[in-house]
């Protein structure tokens, strides 16, 4: 069973970043200055030492969010952190990605590495960390490789837990008015053992809390003539189902691309959508409401979310919208160097504890993130995050 469950925890991850692949440079803060950082308890201690960490991302063409978490870490802690950047093409560049990752050793200040590159094959990084500096603080948030090997070789364990959204989503649209839950999915994505077992968990919760399901196949976007065929599939066959169950009616697709057409057929028909596939709100959000961000509030989600929220209630559908404040992708590198920098000021910091991560969100990010165990692995774990209703 827990063979079973370590090979669906891999597929869990590989839903959870859309970006994959790895590149090769190197940009790092060269400012000086001491610091103050405060513990979990609240106590406030002068650094007595200089140290490093580096956080490792994509490239920005392979992942545009990670990519510039990265590079926001280095300008908020330009004394503190270095951002690696690994090769484009992991698939033929995996030993190049390992050696960018290992070469983080070489700086003898280097005290952790937070690895968010969202690939598999990278246990032997980790290996070779430790055994070139055993000391060093090691962070997935996230990788995809088996959970007992990167459980055995890591000190923290990060992720979102997609299959426990099979619960919360039908949950959520449950309290916001919903009668009704659509599932749009296609044939190679309910191959995939992730896609799957959120959807029979979505299935079993709206039989709990009196909901019909509804599971519709649209044309495969992998196989048939791209995500343009299941597009127009989505527009003509939305209607029928509003037609049919009325607008209290939630929709979900598995696919990113769908959330073009759903979102603007909610705006237009006034359904609910209580959650992306990826609840972010820059998954589609900014095209089908025409958002003009400038480039410097690319990242500032505080603002996105109040310019979607206004356009939301423009079309009258205040409450009838939600998802999560800020990109996973966002989220998971910055709070693993939250995690490393609270860890390195106070040793008595247990990062393996569902409540002091949960407390250190909420102090860091303002967010309520609910952290779980992710089976008996005393480092690993899985989290939901907050709702934002627009």
């Amino acid at each position: 069973m827990k063979r079973r469950l370590s090979v669906l925890l891999v597929a869990v991850m590989l839903l959870t970043m859309i970006c994959t692949a790895c590149g090769s440079n190197e940009t790092k803060g060269t400012e000086e200055k001491k610091e103050e950082t405060t513990t979990a308890e609240g106590e406030t201690k002068e650094e007595g030492e200089e140290y490093h960490i580096a956080v490792v991302t994509p490239t920005l063409s392979v992942s545009e969010d990670e990519f510039r978490a990265g590079e926001q870490l280095m300008e908020e802690y330009p004394d503190v952190v270095t951002h690696l950047v690994l090769p484009e093409k992991f698939d033929t560049e995996i030993e190049g990605c390992i050696s960018t990752i290992v070469s983080a050793a070489d700086d003898p200040l280097m005290k952790a590495v937070i690895v968010s590159s969202g690939q598999s094959g990278l246990i032997p990084a980790f290996q070779q960390l430790k055994e070139k500096n055993p000391d060093i603080i090691t962070i997935a948030s996230t990788i995809y490789d088996e959970p007992d090997m990167m459980s055995e070789n890591i000190d923290v364990n990060l992720d979102m837990d997609a299959i426990r959204r099979g619960e919360t989503i039908p949950t959520k649209a449950k309290e916001m008015g919903v009668k009704t839950f659509i599932h749009y999915s296609f044939p190679t994505h309910l191959a995939k053992p992730t896609i799957t077992a959120r959807r029979d968990k979505m299935k079993e919760t709206c039989k709990k809390l009196g909901l019909e399901f509804v599971e519709v196949i649209t044309p495969d976007p992998q196989t048939g003539n791209g995500p343009e065929a299941m597009q127009q599939f989505l527009q003509e066959d939305i209607p029928r189902q509003i037609e049919k169950y009325g607008k209290d009616t939630n929709i979900f697709g598995t696919n990113c691309p769908m959330y073009d057409v759903i979102l603007a057929k909610a705006l237009e028909l006034k359904f609910t959508v209580a959650e992306q596939c990826c609840p972010t709100p820059t998954q589609a959000y900014p095209t089908v409401l025409g958002l003009e961000i400038a480039e410097e509030d690319a990242t500032n989600f505080d603002k996105i979310n109040q310019m979607i929220a206004e356009k939301v209630d423009a079309q009258e559908m205040k409450g009838r919208l939600s998802g999560w404040p800020i990109p996973v992708t966002i989220f998971l590198p910055k709070f693993g160097v939250e995690v490393a920098r609270e860890m390195i000021a106070n040793p008595d910091f247990n990062p393996n504890d569902a409540d002091n991560l949960g407390k250190l969100a909420k102090d860091k990010f303002g967010l309520d993130v609910d952290f779980q165990k992710y089976m008996d692995y005393e480092n690993y774990y899985m989290f939901i995050m907050e709702s934002i209703y627009y």
